[in-house]
């Protein structure tokens, strides 16, 4: 089973899809969300994701006043999130800086207000954070519009995962394994689960979304069989904010893209050939022909 995002045909053999995750890593700024779309399309990506939310209904009770220090100074979580949040015009304008850079763009909705807003914006497709997978109300909205949905699984329970399902249904999901720890270690990645998940979804496109260090375990995601891969980005893994560790610098995430294709076209179709470039070499070293 295929997924078309866009411009893009997920699963069945394609290449993967990989999604730049600028999250909040712009930190409330049009002009270093830009930038990072730049960093995506210059890597190679082919969409980059942000995060959306309506403060007053998605931001937790027992987090509302609790002090936070920001670039802005100290304030309650619930006013840092209503600092760092874009409103219609914003979003307009890193839509459209995305689509001339040649990217498909969509957000994670956190609340159903939200999943109004991307789509009145005409976002291509919707993204489940792993924290909103429980979220009942907010999957139904996304299962009426249509739209492709990527339902990420970290923190949650593979029945947790059967229940998100049986409300989205199959025919334009994505399923992404993830862990959600920042940053992840190794021993917590279980990548065996993107064969899991396929042998329990058939004809269900798997993917990886990742919040480790390095590359590595993206790139062996991808030898699993991952059909997407996700990674957060940001232009300094130094900055303020609670993303920036566990995200790829520009570099970073220009290798894993080439690494990627790499992978991709060595993995080979698993038929067994004699390759004309070994013909000279069993001329020569080969003493008892078959």
């Amino acid at each position: 089973m295929t997924v078309t995002i866009g411009t893009h045909v997920v699963g069945g053999g394609r290449p993967a899809y990989v999604i730049a995750e600028i999250g909040l890593n712009h930190n409330g700024d049009v002009e270093l969300a830009k930038r990072l779309i730049d960093v995506a399309a210059d890597a190679g990506a082919n969409a980059v994701k942000f995060q959306k939310r309506t403060p007053e209904i998605a931001t937790p009770e027992h987090v509302r006043d609790v002090p936070r220090e920001t670039p802005w100074g100290t304030m309650t979580y619930f006013e840092y999130r209503k600092r760092v949040e874009f409103d219609r015009d914003q979003y307009i304008e890193i839509s459209d800086h995305a689509m001339l850079r040649g990217l498909e763009w969509f957000a994670s909705p956190w609340d159903v207000p939200s999943v109004e807003f991307l789509e009145d914006l005409g976002a291509v497709a919707h993204k489940v954070a792993s924290a909103s997978l429980t979220d009942t109300e907010l999957l139904q909205a996304l299962r009426e519009t249509g739209k492709p949905v990527i339902l990420s699984t970290g923190m949650s329970t593979i029945e947790q995962v059967d229940t998100a399902i049986d409300v989205l249904g199959t025919d334009r999901l994505v399923l992404m394994h993830a862990t959600s720890t920042y940053p992840l270690e190794p021993e917590e990645a279980n990548l065996r689960m993107i064969p899991a998940l396929r042998d329990r979804y058939p004809g269900v496109p798997v993917g990886y979304s990742g919040h480790e260090r390095g590359l590595q375990i993206s790139l062996a995601a991808v030898a699993l069989g991952a059909v997407a891969v996700e990674r957060h980005i940001t232009l300094d893994r130094t900055m303020w904010g609670s993303d920036h560790a566990a995200s790829l610098e520009p570099t970073g995430l220009a290798h894993l893209v080439r690494d990627i294709r790499v992978i991709e076209a060595a993995l080979g179709d698993g038929v067994k050939r004699v390759y004309d470039s070994e013909l000279a070499p069993m001329a020569k070293l080969r003493r008892v022909p078959a």
